[in-house]
């Protein structure tokens, strides 16, 4: 973890998350009667809570939509769900006309194409290790955890020792 990546996850308000391939290892499950599933990891899940208990804000924004998503959002109380949009620059400058904060605010965990946008233009833009090699080149960081293998789990604790709180978001258990 390098010092720009600590600095840069100090004023961060805001941390959004792509699915596919983020929170799950990217792949799509079809059952025979057209309903998909997906496969969650729960440490990726205790670091948005944790995220979420220090402050911090969360957001989920996919180009996909699946009740799966919308379950799995309101399991962790992600207050911000956005499904089925493409462009996510768009849903970005939306949100943050909502909630009042600048790109400077925003830390943002993506794997392919169109999540490059987002990462290019965030305070903390990083990647997960098993991303598109064109996304890992343009993050600010790469995760050393794949999607949906640990990687926003690591994410999550990058911004909480930034802002000093990791300490105390893991002595809450001892």
């Amino acid at each position: 973890m390098t010092s720009d990546l600590l600095q840069r996850g100090k004023n961060i308000k805001l941390a959004i998350f792509d699915v596919d391939g983020v929170l799950t290892d990217g792949r799509l499950y079809f059952l025979e009667d057209g309903s998909e599933f997906k496969t969650f990891n729960t440490l990726d899940g205790q670091g948005i809570k944790m995220l979420m208990a220090s402050g911090v804000q969360t957001a989920i924004i996919s180009g996909r939509k699946t009740p799966v998503v919308e379950r799995r959002a309101q399991n962790l109380g992600i207050p911000h769900l956005y499904q089925g949009r493409e462009d996510k620059l768009v849903v970005l400058d939306e949100l943050l006309g909502q909630l009042n904060l600048s790109y400077e605010q925003v830390a943002y965990l993506g794997d392919d194409l169109p999540d490059l946008p987002v990462i290019r233009r965030v305070g903390l833009g990083m990647a997960v290790a098993n991303a598109a090699a064109f996304v890992r080149e343009h993050a600010h960081g790469i995760t050393s955890a794949r999607g949906g293998e640990g990687a926003a789990r690591e994410f999550c604790e990058l911004i909480l020792r930034a802002q000093g709180s990791l300490e105390a978001a893991h002595a809450a258990y001892l």
